[in-house]
């Protein structure tokens, strides 16, 4: 799946993923590939992504925003 992560602060990160980790207002998620289309406000926490060669890379949250889309487009729109 595609994901984008949007931020005022930091450059865009674009990558092609197997999952991203985080937290939402309701719990904590994992989006893995065909994912229903859904939109959730994000809370503080940790946003873990791994990819293709079982990298994880992580980031901290203050909040935001996590969309899916159908075709598997996540986009995170981070504070």
């Amino acid at each position: 799946m595609k994901l984008h992560v949007y931020s005022l602060e930091k450059p865009t990160f674009e990558k092609d993923i197997v999952s991203v980790n985080l937290k939402t207002a309701a719990g904590e998620l994992t989006i893995l590939d065909n994912h229903r289309p859904l939109i959730v406000p994000l809370a503080k926490g940790s946003v873990r992504i791994t990819d293709f060669e079982s990298k994880e890379t992580r980031f901290e949250a203050e909040g935001g925003l996590l969309e899916v889309r159908p075709g598997s487009e996540v986009t995170i729109l981070i504070d």
